[in-house]
């Protein structure tokens, strides 16, 4: 029997998962080939990244070691891929000692995923993009908490107990839902008024979800002004300087912290390294996940430019990239064997946010008919998603 080594890069949720749906079909059908499979990410786990907004309120471990999610049959290497020759069919890397080395491959799936857009350093504020910065957003939070309780001058109290975040898309709903009811808890923990926590959602668009139906916007907001966190719809946050923030209507506010969630950018590693990418940024794949001009070589997931055969572009969500990671497995088995190869389908219309402990709201859309669940079982579709993207279920 012939061995193939399938090399996966990067340990995401499309790379993990990319990983299980490949051994599980070459493990569960009959074959001539033999998959030697190699996972390769510059960290030892899998970061959790749609849940960084939990570091940044509580004391949540977002963190999963890679040797936990595959304790055998699948090779971790621990290391930055520098080149790539597609030709070749060889890989070049530094691992994480900074040694240099390669690795030959049949096939290559590239799961390099997005980096979270910040702004630039002179706007100030703090941006939830790594789990560093999430801890950073936590710490400035309750220090500010403990300076406001010996603070007499009001002005300065309330500047110190109120936060804004900059940018309402899925992330930036979560994070302020999530900050709304841990920083009020500890408020009133150190004996302040919770009220008087104010959190601040800045919007650019002039409703919440424009991605969907106007009412689940509205039951959104609904949602987290009843946690604590008031909406400012078409209005962007330009600066934040010595706590003062600039706003695009001209006007200005007094803040103890920004957060900037901006949403998200395709690896610029996927230049350096030789992928093929659009004037976007991302990987050029056909209709079955293959990259342009690269034979036997794969992409899935945020880094690359997923569209349907009408046209439409695949959602950057991690529902999206586990569904693509199944499917790539089917399509590699057909490949391998000269067998027609599944096509790309898009996902179904469906959307769940997370709004603080054991609150949710989810929406999809069924013959033309929206389905919206809110509260607890809200929560727990929306859990289901997060824990099934990292392989817990």
């Amino acid at each position: 029997m012939k061995e193939l080594t399938c090399i996966v890069v990067g340990g995401g949720y499309a790379g993990i998962n990319a990983v299980k749906a490949i051994r599980k079909t070459f493990s569960s059908e009959a074959h001539q080939f033999l998959i030697r499979i190699v996972l390769i990410d510059k960290n030892s786990y899998h970061l959790r990244k749609v849940l960084l907004f939990k570091p940044a309120a509580g004391n949540d471990d977002i963190i999963i070691p890679l040797a936990r999610l595959f304790p055998e049959g699948i090779e971790l290497i621990q290391a930055t891929v520098t080149k790539i020759e597609r030709e070749a069919r060889r890989l070049y890397y530094k691992d994480s000692e900074g040694n240099e080395n390669f690795i030959n491959y049949n096939v290559l799936v590239m799961t390099l995923g997005s980096i979270i857009r910040k702004p630039d350093t002179q706007q100030g504020g703090v941006a939830l993009a790594s789990l560093e910065e999430a801890q950073k957003i936590r710490e400035t939070w309750r220090t500010n908490l403990k300076k406001a309780v010996n603070e007499i001058n009001t002005q300065e109290r309330q500047r110190l107990m109120t936060i804004a975040i900059a940018g309402a898309g899925i992330s930036g709903i979560e994070t302020s839902a999530e900050l709304a009811h841990f920083v009020r808890k500890d408020a009133q923990q150190l004996g302040l008024i919770p009220s008087d926590v104010k959190i601040y959602l800045f919007n650019m668009n002039k409703r919440l979800f424009p991605e969907g139906p106007a009412k689940v916007g509205v039951k959104l907001e609904r949602a987290i002004e009843a946690c604590g966190v008031t909406v400012i719809h078409d209005c962007k946050v330009l600066e934040e300087r010595e706590g003062a923030l600039t706003l695009s209507y001209g006007k200005t506010m007094s803040v103890g912290l920004c957060i900037w969630t901006l949403g998200l950018l395709p690896n610029p590693m996927l230049r350096s390294i030789g992928m093929p990418v659009n004037s976007d940024g991302y990987v050029i794949v056909d209709e079955s996940y293959r990259v342009q001009d690269a034979q036997d070589v794969y992409s899935i997931g945020d880094c690359a430019r997923i569209v349907d055969p009408s046209g439409r572009a695949d959602g950057k969500t991690c529902k999206e990239a586990t569904a693509q990671a199944a499917r790539l497995a089917k399509i590699l088995a057909a490949d391998l064997t000269g067998r027609p190869a599944p096509v790309h389908k898009g996902f179904i219309d469906f959307f769940c946010f997370g709004l603080g402990p054991e609150q949710g709201i989810a929406w999809t859309r069924k013959w033309g008919i929206d389905v919206i669940f809110t509260g607890k079982l809200g929560w727990r579709m929306r859990k289901v998603t997060w824990d099934l993207a990292s392989l817990l279920k």
